[in-house]
């Protein structure tokens, strides 16, 4: 009986800790000076303009694929005529 009523004690205690937990609010964050704004939104930038250029790269490896699995006729290809009987 006793082992049950410290089991009991610790879920309980648990139980108030995790709600406690739950309902704790965090201190609000320093407001953010003007340097900082324009240093995040560069870094911002350098980082679209690099995914950006890394999407581009990797259609443009997908076409490439794509033309070279399926057979698609090139430019170069295309202008050839093939032969006629």
């Amino acid at each position: 009986m006793k082992k049950f009523a410290i089991a009991v004690t610790l879920a309980v205690g648990l139980g108030i800790g995790s709600l406690a937990a739950v309902q704790a609010k965090l201190p609000a964050a320093p407001p953010m000076s003007d340097v900082d704004k324009a240093a995040k939104a560069e870094k911002e930038a350098a980082t679209k303009a690099k995914d950006d250029e890394l999407v581009a790269k990797a259609q443009d490896k997908a076409v490439a694929n794509y033309k070279k699995g399926k057979g698609v006729a090139t430019a170069k290809t295309a202008a050839t005529p093939g032969k006629k009987k």
